[in-house]
């Protein structure tokens, strides 16, 4: 393990990325192949494999526990050190960096050692025996060691490694098509697999395997429709871009398993379309998104989020919150045969003897609208009709004021706004690619006086860059917080604002500053709903900073009246577009036309 922190160590710091990735492919290319699964793994920044459903499970207390026993430094110790850095792997290193008797290098525990270690903090049942495996683990690391230790064990690795950099030092390493490797990669959803494979140029073998989630295909973000147009014209796709919790839907007979974005199991938090996916006839992966669906339309992702986290939801929560899948993609296919009672079951389906057929066959390379037709050819029961399945509104457009159209009754559908598509494009999973763009656009902006700021992480682990905003409350004669944001200003900016915050600080709590109420922001948003979250009734969801308002005095923000009718605007504003039939109705915002 010692070599392997440094290795991250010198990764991090160059910025230079054939650098990192020749110290990275020097390393990996001397390793045998436990080892170099294991350097892989962590080279992701990752306890496990992508795809393991494991959790370490250890929270901050435990940590910090262990780190002051080790150190006999006093119980606030780690946080101190943390609010000086915002990186847990370094407060930990700074900590045990005091201790009177440094560890002796000959037990520094190996990475196979760490790898067990990690597997054993997992499985252990309960804080005290999570923590007491810990800390044997802490106890042989030296300050640099147990710097990486806790980085990768919280998956806060941070040494500017992208996973194609990553992919690209592997194929260096190992002298193979970095194509190839990116491919293994996805469909494996193993870093440390996928090295195994390029070390012993078996990269061929990689194969999709239902109940294992492969990463998901995202898009770019563009406001602009003509460029939108420019790039994917003459003629795009267009789908609705739902407001809920992107997910794949594996099934292989009656065993139906469902995987968010960040390839983690949810299946438990959402077992009624488990249960209306498994009498379905074929057996396959489709990509979707999970929507709160009720009287005909979609509801807003604050009703979802009660949902979130909650494993094994009783009846009366899944009557309350009623959910639906949307599928807008497929991404693998079985053969559909018929079964002994004429209905028809997936060619990969378990068979009554328990042996499993025939595995799928990956779409991923099909294009966009080959793989549409056949999700289509499904023919998955509507929504509309008690179901929990639906397809993607989808719709055509061919010039910027047909998209705009189009963008305009997405958001009356109480829509996050377009997913626009080339129908021609492949599935590219894990990359921000231009085959897909997501066009969003703030509903409006507000502006607030900021009252409070904290300290960032990551790249700005030394400055104050999370800002807390209000809007005046004139009846009650005080400021009300409203939300809060972290993006929208340039590194000079929050540098510049950093000492001035600093110099207005009027109280301190932790890494969090409460400021004297004078800088003006004006903030934009895509959404606003009613809220116990904030002071004012009302959060904003993805908030952005538009720019610093130095023209504007405190005196001169909006109030909680203007945010009121503001909100009562947008939410009549879509009901009109609906009822008065200017626009197609929500009614049927699901159904393909």
């Amino acid at each position: 393990m010692l070599g392997w922190s440094e290795l991250a160590e010198r990764v991090a710091g160059t910025t230079r990325t054939s650098e990192k990735t020749s110290l990275l492919a020097g390393y990996l290319a001397l390793l045998p192949p436990a080892e170099l699964r294991v350097a892989a793994t962590f080279l992701a920044g990752r306890p496990f494999a992508e795809v393991d459903q494991r959790s370490v499970g250890l929270g901050w207390a435990t940590i910090a526990a262990v780190v002051s026993h080790l150190a006999a430094a006093p119980a606030g110790a780690l946080g101190e050190a943390y609010d000086r850095s915002s990186d847990l792997g370094q407060a930990v290193a700074d900590v045990l960096s005091l201790r009177c008797e440094a560890p002796d290098p000959d037990l520094y525990p190996t990475l196979k050692e760490v790898s067990e270690a990690f597997a054993a903090v997992e499985s252990a049942a309960g804080s005290a025996a999570k923590g007491a495996v810990f800390a044997a683990l802490l106890e042989r690391c030296d300050a640099a060691i147990a710097k990486y230790v806790v980085k990768i064990l919280t998956g806060e690795l941070r040494i500017g490694l992208r996973e194609g950099l990553l992919e690209a030092a592997i194929a260096q390493a190992f002298d193979q098509p970095q194509a190839a490797v990116s491919m293994a990669a996805m469909l494996t959803g193993d870093t440390g697999e996928t090295a195994v494979l390029a070390s012993e140029v078996r990269l061929n073998e990689a194969r999709l395997r239902l109940m294992h989630p492969i990463k998901f295909m995202l898009a770019s973000p563009s406001e602009d429709a003509a460029a939108i147009i420019s790039r994917l014209g003459p003629t795009v796709w267009v789908e609705d871009k739902y407001d809920g919790i992107r997910a794949q839907l594996h099934r292989r007979g009656s065993e139906v398993r469902l995987y968010s974005r960040d390839l983690h199991d949810v299946s438990d938090q959402f077992p009624e379309i488990v249960e209306a996916a498994r009498p379905l006839d074929w057996d396959g992966i489709l990509d979707g998104e999970i929507l709160a669906y009720a009287d005909g339309h979609v509801l807003p992702f604050l009703a979802l989020q009660a949902r979130l986290g909650r494993k094994g939801p009783t009846a009366a929560v899944q009557s309350e919150i009623p959910v639906v899948y949307v599928a807008f993609d497929l991404l693998a296919i079985g053969p559909r045969s018929p079964g002994p009672d004429g209905s028809h079951i997936g060619q990969g389906s378990v068979a009554g003897n328990g042996t499993t057929a025939t595995a799928v066959s990956p779409l991923l390379g099909a294009a966009l609208a080959e793989r549409r037709q056949r999700l289509e050819a499904l023919s998955l029961p509507a929504a509309e009709e008690g179901s929990r399945f639906a397809l993607s509104h989808l719709v055509t457009a061919s010039s910027v004021e047909e998209l705009d159209r189009v963008f305009t009754e997405a958001r009356a559908r109480r829509n996050e706004g377009l997913m626009v598509k080339d129908p021609h494009s492949f599935y590219s999973p894990g990359r921000r690619g231009l085959g897909w763009l997501k066009m969003k656009r703030a509903l409006a902006t507000l502006d607030c006086v900021v009252v409070g700021v904290e300290l960032g992480h990551g790249k700005r682990h030394g400055v104050l860059s999370d800002y807390t905003f209000a809007v005046r409350d004139e009846v009650a004669g005080r400021l009300v917080t409203i939300g809060k944001a972290y993006t929208g200003l340039t590194d000079a900016e929050i540098a510049e604002m950093t000492t001035w915050f600093e110099a207005r600080t009027v109280r301190q709590l932790g890494r969090f500053r409460q400021v004297e109420p004078l800088v003006v922001v004006e903030v934009a948003f895509d959404v606003i709903q009613r809220s116990t979250r904030h002071q004012s009734g009302f959060a904003l969801r993805f908030p952005r900073i538009v720019a610093l308002r130095t023209d504007k005095s405190p005196n001169e923000i909006d109030t909680l009246a203007n945010v009121e009718r503001l909100y009562r605007e947008l939410q009549h504003g879509a009901e009109y577009l609906v009822t008065s039939g200017a626009r197609q109705s929500r009614k049927r915002p699901l159904e393909t036309t």
